[in-house]
Parts: C-alpha cells; structure tokens; sequence
C-alpha cells in the first residue's frame, strides 16, 4: 500500500521539527505545508495512475480528523490540490496518529543520556567519545542537526554507538575485529555494522586519523581485521627466543621479513657495529624499494601501534647509538605521524627526505593542500618541535606555496 496518509503527515511533522515553530522561537506568523508537486507526489500528476482518487480520499479523512486544511489550486476547487496545511492546534493528535515521538522529546531524552554519560566517563580515556558527546550536547541545545551521526528517534543505537567508541579507546588487549565484537556484544558481526559511522565520528574527532580507514585507526587500538605484521629489512640480525642460537641476517632478505605482532615481543634485534641508521618508513611501497647501506629499516604503516612501539623500543635498547630517522610523507599527515611518532616512543628521531629540497626537486609530482590541510596545518604551525626548526620552515614553505608530496615519488 502506497500510505499516502503517513507519507503526507510524516513530511508537515518534518517541516515543523526543522521549524523555529517546533521551539517556540518563532516571532512570525507562519504555517506548515505539504506542497504538491511532480517532485513530492508524483503519483498525483500521473494521468495513468489510480492514485488521483486513493490520495482524495486520504485527505478527506485527514482533514475530517482536523489534521489539516487543503488549499485547492485556483479555479481548479476539488480538483487538483495546491498544499495542505498542518493545524498545529491538533498536533498531538498527528503525533499519536503516527506513533511518533516529538523532536522535543527526542532531544530531552538524548541530553540526559549525553550529561548523564559524561559523569560516568569522568575516569576513562575517552578523548573521541567525550568530544564527540560534547559536540552532540552543543548541537542538540543550539537545535541544530545531529543526523549526521546519529538519529534522535534511535536513543539505543545511540548508546551503542558510544559504547562502542568508548571499549574501543580502552581497548589494552590484543585482538581481532570478531573477537572484540563477541567478547562485548556477543554477536561477531554487530560491531562491523557500525563502521561507517564509527570511522566518520573518529576522523572527524582525532586529527591524526583524518586520512585513515577504519581498519587503520581500529589498529591503533590493538584490534586488528588480521594478523598485525611488521616489516624490517636491511642491516641487523633477528633472534627470536633468548634461548635459541638461530639468528636471521637481515642483509641476506632482499624484499625482508614480517614479523607478526604476536611475535615481536620474543625477538631480538642485534647488529650495533654494522647498523648506522634505523629508519622507519610510512608507506609499503616506499619500504620494499628502499635500499640503504648500514641501516636497520622498519615499515612502519602510518601510524605505530603498540606491537611498533615494542620493537622500537627494543630496538633502541640494542642500537642506541644509531641515528634515527622517519621517513613519511610531506604532507599535513606526515608530519603528525612523525610528532606522534617521537612523542609516544621518547626515540629521538629526526625527519628524512621530508624537506624543503624533496618539495622543490619534485615540484611536478605535489598537490595543493586540500581545505581539511589547511586547518590542521595552522594547528600543526603553532606545535614545538623539539627544537628542529627546520620543520617549523617546511611547513611555513608549505603553506605559502600550497603544497605537498607523497614518499612515494622520492628517489636515492
């Protein structure tokens, strides 16, 4: 059945939520209406149809019902209908006729589930979720549109989304995507079915995951869609249990190996004579190219996740007195993956190919900064950066010259 009844008094209620009428705050004297139109109803212009009658029908009953009032097309009186006007005296009665919840309602009721969150949430790491439900609180209150992200007349999906936010940045365990969903859920594929909306609010949220999937941002948090791998190749020697004599040169792996993340905490990394740099490298495409002489070289896969910070950390421990380096893209997501990198690691890394030279020599192959770069650019401008002035003066030389470069097109 066509329920032209619902179709017609869902679009007044619509019109009237998203109007100053809904809160009082209207200071003119308006009225709601459903416009009939090829583009609203189709049905009704369609000579060929039988909905002409059926819709006649319907708003007969309607306005007997004193839902609304017709307004006829001049000179056609009975016969083609200009719009219908909402009676607002008898909205209740459209609420209950529809089984609907007043927008009103809706917003109450997610203020109180958002300020009653916030004070349980007052000890957890929760730094998206909580700007995330501030944001949400400030919309909802200046009675702008959330739907965005959420849908008022869904309070439980909701709170699904936000404790899916909230176990997902307190995540410490090791885990695969399905597991994460039962252990909390107990369904393997609910928490997948979020997606969409999870890595929209974690993007929009965290700067530093503007240009990651959600796969790479979820990695962040040790839950993984597959096994975790890290990459290393060049100079060193690999160990893989403190009681085993078996030691992998890495100078003899051309294309390198992987180590899963399970098993990076039982190897050893050795070589302080012979590795001189250890450079860790952003991108796949980049790591399996680059050669180097005397240096340990890590794929590193945007930003490093707790099973990269372990390596690091041991490798450290063995090759201190080694130089290290990051080598990433010159872009806005770059230099936040070098930050973060050196930030969460104490390593005392230093940029490479990731200069003023690099963006000049390569001028053809840049791209102008997008409008999302340059915003974040200007936060990233105004950050200290351990005392390397030289990157404070590429990304002034960015920023004037509008552009960027992707590792990838850097050669030795």
């Amino acid at each position: 059945m066509a329920h032209y009844d619902i179709k017609i008094l869902s679009g007044l209620l619509d019109s009237f939520e998203n109007s100053l009428l809904s809160r009082s705050e209207n200071k003119v004297n308006i009225h709601v209406a459903f416009q009939f139109t090829k583009k609203t109803m189709p049905e009704y212009f369609n000579e060929s149809s039988l909905a002409y009658d059926e819709i006649h029908a319907v708003i007969k009953e309607l306005e007997r019902r004193d839902f609304l009032s017709v307004v006829w097309k001049k000179g056609k009186v009975g016969h083609i209908i200009q719009k219908v006007i909402l009676k607002e005296e008898y909205i209740d009665k459209v609420y209950s006729y529809l089984k609907r919840t007043p927008k009103m309602d809706n917003e109450n009721l997610h203020l109180q589930f958002l300020s009653a969150w916030e004070q349980e949430q007052k000890q957890k790491e929760t730094l998206i979720a909580s700007k995330f439900v501030a944001y949400l609180k400030e919309r909802i209150e200046a009675g702008k549109t959330v739907k965005e992200f959420i849908d008022l007349s869904d309070l439980e999906k909701t709170k699904k989304i936000l404790a899916m936010l909230s176990l997902v940045e307190n995540n410490k365990e090791s885990c695969y995507i399905r597991e994460f969903s039962i252990w909390h859920f107990a369904d393997s594929k609910i928490f997948e079915s979020q997606f969409g909306v999870l890595g929209k609010i974690m993007r929009r949220f965290k700067t530093e995951f503007a240009d990651m999937d959600i796969y790479q941002i979820l990695a962040e948090y040790n839950i993984y869609n597959t096994p975790d791998y890290v990459y290393l190749k060049g100079t060193g020697e690999l160990s893989f249990h403190k009681e085993s004599k078996s030691i992998v040169d890495l100078v003899y792996l051309e294309q390198g190996i992987g180590i899963s993340g399970a098993d990076v905490k039982n190897i050893r990394v050795s070589g302080k004579d012979r590795v001189k740099k250890v450079i860790t490298i952003e991108n796949q495409t980049t790591f399996f190219r680059w050669q180097e002489e005397n240096s340990l070289i890590i794929y590193l896969g945007g930003y490093h996740n707790s099973v990269r910070r372990e390596l690091l950390s041991r490798v450290y421990q063995e090759l201190p007195e080694a130089e290290y380096l990051h080598f990433g893209d010159i872009d806005v997501g770059g230099f936040e993956i070098y930050r973060d990198l050196c930030e969460k690691t104490g390593i005392p890394f230093q940029t490479y190919h990731m200069g003023i030279w690099e963006l000049k020599h390569y001028e053809d192959y840049t791209k102008k900064l997008t409008d999302n770069d340059k915003k974040r650019l200007q936060t990233l401008m105004k950050r200290e950066w351990f005392g390397q002035k030289k990157i404070a003066q590429v990304l002034e030389y960015m920023e004037k010259n509008d552009r960027k470069l992707e590792q990838e097109i850097i050669r030795r």
